[in-house]
């Protein structure tokens, strides 16, 4: 019997030959030295087919450069961004690219806001995320990003509509966030529900005037009739100051008020806390926007009748892979303008909303959260009022 070289016994096992003639002239030896090559040559190519199949099957995209991306805030450390932030970095964990760099003003300083941008511009980012929250400031500076190759997308606050009619603005690609003029139409509708006979009514505000919360007090005050007055009330960009200054308010006016609101995340987080000092909780309804801790607490509590709920999750996330698209495909898979929704949170809905994750910015944990057993209800949509 003539030997059998053990690469030929190797490929005649490995690729599992049935009978024919090539297994046959393996088995023989007949040419020895060309058997050997020859077996040697079908183990190569049953190794590179099954690599190339095994790439493909996992649907694994090319490789990629480290594209560094920018994101440009207005309250750096505001406790609302931390799933934005959270979410922005599982974004490019998951897309094997750097983690953004997170920058701006942590009181709502524009120069401050426009330097960074400028910063980023500079450096040459591969996308820059906007907060714009000026109509005018960021235009000139968006646009000498754009002219440069360099992607923009505003997120959270877009700075092209003031009372829903378009501006100046920029000529960024995309918009990521809440329909704000709407959204303040909707916190209107509310306040109609809860207090149909008019009156005296405090809107709190920490910046007025800003792209990101101005537009919701318009939007409110739009639906409301002349047979309700409204006070719009700063409590500053620093979360700090703003329990103060709406405890001094509502103690001073708490005999004509019949409902106290408001704007913004801080500002709502401390208003359950100020109407109780104020003797007010539970006297007057009461509501605002955005779903933090004290907020949640403050609906469950009675203090709060709602809260207007707007995803800083994927305000952080959409924008990293809307980039990461935008660039691979060499700028035909542009970004759409993105809501990221418009959820009334009440006594009813507030079950998800207090679950402790990294989505709702309460557990630096990665970790799967359970969806909720039962029917599925879609949020409602966002339309004019």
């Amino acid at each position: 019997m003539r030997h059998v070289d053990p690469k030929v016994e190797e490929a005649i096992e490995t690729l599992n030959m049935k009978d024919g003639p090539t297994r046959r002239k393996l088995l023989t030896g007949t040419g020895l030295v060309s058997a050997t090559a020859a077996a040697s040559a079908l183990l190569a190519a049953c190794t590179s087919s099954s690599s190339t199949a095994a790439a493909t099957a996992a649907g694994n995209f090319p490789k990629t450069p480290a594209w560094q991306f920018w994101f440009v805030n207005h309250v750096t450390s505001n406790p609302f961004f931390t799933p934005t932030q959270y979410a922005l970095s599982d974004a490019a964990a998951l897309l094997d690219l750097p983690t953004p760099k997170w920058g701006g003003s942590a009181n709502s300083v524009v120069p401050q806001m426009v330097s960074y941008f400028n910063t980023a511009a500079a450096a040459k980012a591969s996308g820059i995320a906007l907060a714009a929250i000026s109509n005018t400031a960021f235009t000139t500076p968006v646009m000498n990003a754009m002219n440069a190759g360099i992607p923009v997308i505003t997120y959270n606050a877009d700075g092209t509509f003031v009372n829903d009619k378009p501006v100046i603005g920029t000529n960024r690609l995309a918009y990521v966030g809440q329909a704000l003029f709407l959204s303040g139409q909707a916190m209107g509708q509310q306040i109609k529900t809860l207090i149909p006979g008019g009156g005296d009514i405090v809107i709190f505000i920490a910046t007025p005037g800003t792209g990101n919360i101005q537009p919701r007090y318009d939007g409110a005050a739009s639906v409301l009739g002349s047979s309700y007055k409204l006070h719009e009330v700063a409590t500053g960009a620093a979360t700090a100051g703003e329990l103060n200054a709406e405890k001094a308010y509502l103690l001073a006016n708490k005999s004509t008020l019949k409902g106290a609101f408001a704007v913004d995340a801080g500002s709502t987080s401390d208003l359950g806390q100020a109407l109780a000092a104020a003797g007010l909780a539970g006297k007057i309804p009461a509501g605002g926007f955005d779903t933090l801790g004290p907020t949640l607490t403050a609906i469950k509590a009675g203090q709060l009748n709602f809260s207007i709920f707007q995803d800083p999750y994927l305000q952080g996330f959409l924008p990293v892979l809307y980039f990461y698209l935008y660039n691979i495909s060499g700028g035909v898979l542009a970004p759409p303008d993105t809501d990221t929704g418009l959820t009334v949170v009440n006594k009813d809905n507030i079950a998800p909303f207090t679950t402790t994750s990294r989505y709702q910015g309460t557990s630096s944990a990665q970790k799967v959260v359970p969806r909720p057993s039962g029917a599925i209800k879609a949020p409602p949509a966002t339309t004019s009022t």
